[in-house]
């Protein structure tokens, strides 16, 4: 009698579960040995969702730094875990899968990568191609609910939509929100999950200074929660709500717990004109007055800010918007030199960046293999992508890691051989 087929089963249709089910279908059609199936199970119809909005409809893939131990500096949490997984299947080996497949992808200054395309729908075409050439079987509007272990090993699956099926290999790949199914079935499964949290998050106030200006960018600037030790630069910009930006975004992503803990409500120091203090901006601030006492300072900035934002700074230091140079005291400049090096925004409240949705929290990663992804507790159970407590800054880095572990996972999950009994946590 023929052996029946092993079923392997990937729970959720994003970027890692496709990549894990790809990188799992190819290995085993490599290796010889009894016949096996690939199933993604998604509970909606609309698989890889994510990579669809990411990067504005872009598709920030990676990013263009290779070298791993510089790489994880961008991981807020799991860059330790991720060292080794990355040695294996980095952002060069995702560059030349995707090229291998026709999918050419280029990197911008900031280290970005997109497909030349400039749409993400050229990454989902080729990961949906990808996976039906390798003979992944994907089913929609049927996602994984709960999951029980078999006495002789495997699981038992109940479905989103009320039926069951068995499976002898499982992978959670249903992402890092707080309403994951995934999350319950690895607690389910003797799993400890570090609470989710949003990350990669903006800012959420109102301030006369910046009303009206939505849409303007400051280039270069230093953010900091006061009070604390968390502290970004770069650039920033400003929204209907609040701040967004690169400088806020890994801010939020740093600082995810923290700020979740004080319920979204502090102090935000910006520094507008960094590597200026105040000090060294009032020098500058009195050389200007020297040098043009008869212009007005609202019409002559003399700092890279956007004239409208100038304005703004101006009548905040509480200066005459007609004023000329030359009328300013030393205590004016001081003032003026504050609201641009100094200024302070009380945030009372977060905004879902919905392009970069990341959560901090997920499946405790001292519970997992890195090596396989498989967990120390349950066998033939494996993790990959945000389900696990893996979250990275804004840049390519949370696909990387999705790239990352689901290969591995994918490639273990091939492996027919016998696993040894798991390692206690």
């Amino acid at each position: 009698m023929d052996q029946p087929a092993t079923r392997i089963v990937i729970a959720g249709g994003g970027a890692a579960g496709f990549f894990a089910a790809i990188a799992c279908a190819e290995a085993l059609a490599a290796k010889p040995g009894p016949a096996a199936r690939v199933f993604i199970y998604e509970s909606t119809g609309y698989p890889l969702t994510k990579v669809r909005i990411s990067g504005g409809g872009r598709c920030n893939v990676t990013n263009a730094c290779t070298e791993p131990r510089l790489l994880v500096k961008n991981y807020p949490r799991g860059g330790r875990e991720l060292i080794g997984p990355l040695h294996r299947w980095g952002p060069r080996e995702t560059v030349e899968w995707f090229a291998a497949r026709g999918v050419a992808l280029r990197a911008e200054p900031d280290g970005r990568m997109f497909p030349v395309t400039d749409d993400s729908q050229t990454i989902i075409d080729c990961l949906q191609h990808a996976a039906r050439a390798a003979g992944v079987e994907v089913i929609t509007h049927h996602g994984i609910a709960a999951a029980s272990r078999r006495p002789a090993g495997g699981f038992d699956l109940t479905l989103t939509s009320g039926g069951t099926v068995a499976c002898d290999r499982l992978l959670i790949a249903t992402g890092g929100n707080a309403a994951s199914p995934g999350l319950a079935i690895a607690r389910s499964l003797g799993h400890a999950i570090e609470p989710p949290v949003p990350s990669l998050f903006t800012f959420q106030f109102e301030d006369p200074r910046l009303g009206g200006l939505a849409g303007l960018a400051v280039e270069r600037t230093v953010v900091r929660v006061v009070d604390t030790a968390l502290r970004e630069e770069g650039p920033l910009l400003i929204t209907h709500w609040g701040v967004s930006g690169p400088a806020i975004l890994r801010l939020s992503a740093w600082g995810a717990r923290e700020l979740a803990a004080r319920e979204y409500r502090f102090k935000l120091r910006v520094n507008f004109a960094p590597p200026h203090t105040r000090d060294s901006l009032v020098k500058e601030l009195a050389a200007v007055r020297e040098k043009n006492p008869r212009k007005q300072v609202t019409t002559w900035c003399p700092v890279a800010l956007p004239l409208r934002f100038w304005e703004r700074l101006v009548a905040a230091a509480g200066l005459a918007p007609t004023a000329p140079w030359t009328t300013l005291s030393n205590a004016a400049l001081g003032a003026l030199a504050a609201q641009v090096t100094e200024a302070e925004f009380a945030v009372v409240g977060k905004s879902t960046n919905k392009e970069e949705f990341v959560t901090c929290g997920g499946v405790r990663l001292r519970e997992v293999d890195f090596h396989t992804m498989q967990s120390k507790l349950c066998p033939g159970l494996h993790f990959a992508g945000e389900v696990l407590d893996i979250d990275g800054i804004t840049g390519g880095f949370n696909f990387q890691a999705a790239w990352t572990t689901g290969w591995i996972a994918g490639q273990a999950l091939a492996d027919t051989g016998h696993a040894a009994p798991p390692a206690s946590p």
